[in-house]
């Protein structure tokens, strides 16, 4: 985009007239002119001109570059070009995902003179516990959820890849709900319960009399997912062959029912998910080359619960939200620190079962260490009182006793670790503010 100073008030006009938030600003980080969806979402009515945009989106003191985060605006000014990230920002309901673009304004002697910012917030996911839907503030859940909203809008094929039980469905859900196929149905197949008898009658039906029990016509998933989004599971499941003709339906677009000669177009978004590894598969001739990049054109890695420790409490929270019902049910902070230290093989499968069970065993308003512990005592036949939660293998642990300034330093350090250098989560988890963390951090260098 290029301007001159002299259109300034005209490029300030046109943004006014926009729907999305977006802020013009300098160099320097100062917000020159806000328009008018930007003031009523994000700065509460307030007057914002001669900010910092890192003042007004983070409460941040200092530049997100400074603060540990990307920052668009100096990636721009570095660039040249457009930049595009995920951040969490506050708004008028609390801090939320929001997808931030950022586009450099030259002059017209082709000078970097203004930035102009648009921010579209990101209905799919919480950050805060939530009755339904994706929810984290992790690093690794904000890298996959900024890859899902970029790839969201075009028709391209999805793969996730991630453990069993990561949440893989509820991602392709996102996928779908921010797509163009939004308005359409949402059509999951779980593959790996499909034989080889019931591939083709349920994925493109068949016509009455096709076979015996073919008393009518049954429409398949394929063409019950017309205009919308059909979501293959499990897709790693399915038998080489079986897999040639999940090509041939991907390759030329078209299908037959099952005992029908009229020749059907296939209409729908695919995203498909798997725990396996696909590379392996492919170099082991388990998996076909050509479909694997047939459906792989946009891989997403859906992180795994010992990738994002930091939001178990968070997850936990908005379980409980879901199987609480009525009742005023809250976690200690003992049960809160024995669910972070938990080793999770089913991932936030495993936790949503474990919240569910405790929410049952608790008699008060209170859910305790113990009432996590009832899968592990039917497992060994021990009581609850001979079972510790096992820490996790880079648990914080101090041989001898030390001064606690020497403490303090040691356990910043181990936590900046764990946290991969994401200072907004140490930050929630620490339940200290930025600018307490900066200056703890400053003195533990």
């Amino acid at each position: 985009m290029n301007t001159s100073t002299r259109s300034f008030p005209e490029l300030i006009s046109f943004l006014d007239g926009q729907a999305e938030p977006s802020i013009v600003m300098d160099a320097g980080y100062r917000i020159v002119a806000a328009n008018s969806a930007y003031t009523r979402e994000f700065a509460q009515g307030r007057d914002v001109n001669g900010k910092a945009c890192y003042e007004v989106s983070h409460h941040f003191s200092v530049p997100c570059d400074q603060a540990g985060e990307s920052c668009p605006l100096r990636m721009s000014q570095h660039s040249g070009q457009i930049q595009r990230v995920l951040h969490l920002h506050h708004t008028s309901r609390g801090e939320e995902h929001v997808d931030v673009a950022i586009a450099p304004i030259r002059d017209d002697k082709g000078r970097l003179a203004y930035f102009v910012e648009t921010m579209r917030v990101v209905k799919h996911a919480s950050s805060h516990p939530a009755a339904e839907g994706l929810v984290g503030r992790a690093a690794s859940f904000s890298r996959m959820l900024s890859l899902v909203m970029r790839v969201a809008p075009t028709d391209a094929a999805v793969l996730l890849l991630g453990e069993t039980g990561t949440g893989k469905e509820l991602v392709a859900r996102v996928v779908h709900e921010a797509g163009r196929s939004a308005g359409g149905p949402f059509v999951a197949v779980d593959c790996s319960g499909l034989t080889e008898s019931l591939f083709e009658s349920e994925l493109f039906g068949y016509e009455k009399g096709a076979f015996t029990g073919a008393a009518h016509r049954k429409i398949g998933l394929v063409e019950a997912a017309s205009g919308g989004t059909l979501f293959l599971d499990e897709v790693g499941d399915i038998p080489l062959t079986l897999q040639v003709k999940l090509l041939r339906l991907l390759e030329a677009g078209t299908y037959r029912r099952v005992g029908g000669i009229e020749t059907l177009r296939s209409d729908f978004r695919l995203v498909c998910a798997t725990h396996r590894d696909m590379a392996d598969m492919v170099d082991k001739e388990t998996f076909r080359r050509d479909l694997y990049h047939r459906i792989s054109t946009f891989p997403v890695v859906v992180p795994a619960l010992d990738q994002r420790i930091e939001d178990i409490p968070l997850l936990a929270n908005s379980f409980l939200k879901r199987v609480a019902g009525d009742r005023d049910l809250c976690f200690s902070a003992a049960a809160l620190a024995a669910l972070m230290q938990r080793r999770y093989t089913g991932n936030i499968r495993e936790l949503r079962n474990l919240v569910e069970r405790a929410s049952i065993l608790a008699d008060g308003n209170e859910i305790a260490p113990a009432h996590l512990e009832l899968e592990s005592c039917c497992a060994s036949g021990r009581s609850t009182s001979e079972l510790r939660v096992a820490p996790i293998a880079q648990a914080f642990v101090v041989d001898a006793p030390v001064a606690l300034e020497e403490l303090e330093r040691s356990y910043l350090r181990w936590l900046q670790a764990r946290f991969d250098g994401d200072r907004r989560s140490m930050a929630a988890s620490l339940k200290v503010g930025m600018r307490t963390l900066y200056r703890k951090l400053k003195s533990a260098a």
